[in-house]
């Protein structure tokens, strides 16, 4: 019965329980789960259950059996008039599934034994039937959920030529599932990536506007990154695609998986707008886990064009650093330590030069900055968007250029200063022998919380 709740039910149900409720799907579920299976699951808990099962479907399971035994009732009346009439309504109306219930009497019909007067039903067939009626039938997916793919900055999106699909689970078909999907080109779509290839040493083509294939979870809460199935296989117009290596365990009896990342499957598409493609995909079920497919028509962007880009975006006003090292040298009063100068080094931490465009993600809360160019093309390598300062996530949509930094400072032939003190007791300017630059608050009192730039070698 649970199974068939969605992620608002699952997470009323569980903060009505006292438990977790954040989370994908196929984690509140196990909780709901866990929760049933666990002896000290409480009766209201299954109050709750059924009236939010009532609440999705209103026609309930024992309206079910009542239409049932009306039917049955029918035929018993049919049959004592010696004169037996064939039923062929439909019943698709009975369930959350119609299909099920209508299968479900089908098998009870055939039980029926139809001779002259009497009309006996079995006793076993009848009971099957009210416990299938009982379990409803796992719940479809929809062929093209609301799924949203996180985008990637190396690559722009120029079409969608499969929408996000869903790789549903086969009741005939418990492990290995399989699924085929068809696309195909439009003249002007073969013409870009015709026009895009670049022939390599060694007979091999690349191309720069490329046919893209994606996986992940089937969760609609936010967008959802690269995924692959367990014991995933691909077929491209009937031959196999290559799929990336296993990525090494982080400890000892974890399994292995594939890192997700999109799969460029252009050399196996026709490159042609009279014949289509057809895509085979197998893998393996998992429980409580369903998984969407899609295919783009992308074009490859490199690092610079990412980095004028950034540069596009403007450089980030100084106050916003100004206040984040206000916040860092306000004294705490419960605290006998108080901080009174802060370091910034003008060195990036990534390849140890001098910073020509300083840059950090606008949720990291340090002052350091780090090299964008080069940080670009490492990612550009080896994607992974992970802040060599904190080590915390920083995607491209979140890096801003730090107006902190003065540019006159890290510019070539500037004096080779290797980092900035930033002192709380003096006034807030940024001074370079021989000259300030700027001078934006008065003369503080030791108790102020302005600060000022100075460069240290």
């Amino acid at each position: 019965m649970v199974s068939s709740f969605r992620v608002s039910e699952l997470q009323v149900l569980l903060g009505f329980a006292g438990r977790n409720k954040s989370g994908p799907k196929h984690e509140l579920l196990l909780r709901v789960l866990h929760l049933l299976k666990n002896s000290s699951c409480s009766p209201a808990v299954q109050i709750k259950i059924k009236e939010l099962y009532r609440r999705r479907y209103p026609r309930t399971i024992d309206t079910c059996l009542t239409d049932l035994a009306a039917i049955k009732s029918a035929f018993s009346t049919a049959a004592e008039g010696g004169d037996v009439t064939v039923v062929t309504s439909d019943l698709s109306d009975l369930s959350p599934d119609g299909a099920s219930v209508s299968r479900d009497f089908d098998l009870a019909s055939d039980s029926l034994l139809l001779s002259g007067d009497s009309l006996l039903l079995h006793k076993e067939t009848n009971k099957e039937l009210r416990m299938n009626l009982q379990q409803p039938a796992p719940l479809i997916p929809p062929v093209h959920p609301d799924v949203q793919m996180k985008s990637l900055p190396f690559y722009d999106v120029l079409d969608i030529l499969v929408k996000p699909s869903s790789l549903g689970t086969s009741t005939v078909q418990r492990y290995h599932q399989e699924k085929y999907f068809i696309f195909a080109l439009t003249p002007q779509q073969v013409r870009e990536v015709c026009i895009s290839r670049d022939f390599l040493p060694g007979g091999r083509r690349d191309y720069m506007v490329q046919i893209q294939l994606r996986f992940c979870l089937s969760e609609t809460s936010c967008p959802q990154e690269d995924n692959y199935p367990n014991s995933l296989c691909i077929k491209v117009n009937g031959k196999l695609f290559p799929l990336p290596g296993y990525a090494p365990p982080p400890k000892n009896g974890v399994e292995q998986k594939r890192p997700g990342r999109p799969l460029n499957i252009t050399s196996l598409v026709r490159l042609s707008s009279a014949v289509p493609n057809q895509i085979s995909v197998t893998w393996a079920a998992e429980i409580g886990k369903t998984y969407s497919m899609s295919v783009y028509l992308v074009r490859q962007v490199t690092s610079p064009l990412l980095l004028q880009r950034l540069r596009m975006k403007g450089i980030r006003n100084p106050d916003h650093s100004r206040a984040l090292i206000k916040e860092k040298l306000t004294a705490d009063p419960d605290s006998e330590i108080a901080t009174t100068s802060l370091r910034v080094s003008l060195m990036c931490p990534l390849g140890k030069m001098r910073l020509t465009v300083p840059c950090r993600a606008v949720t990291c809360s340090h002052l350091q900055c780090f090299d964008a160019a080069l940080y670009l093309q490492m990612n550009e390598k080896k994607p992974t968007w992970v802040c060599p300062v904190c080590d915390k996530k920083a995607p491209y949509e979140s890096l801003i250029i730090d107006g902190l930094v003065p540019l006159s400072i890290i510019i070539p032939g500037s004096a080779p200063y290797e980092s900035l003190i930033i002192d709380g007791l003096v006034p807030l300017s940024i001074i370079i022998p021989g000259s300030v630059l700027s001078v934006t608050r008065r003369p503080p009192t030791r108790a102020s919380s302005s600060t000022g730039w100075y460069p240290s070698l």
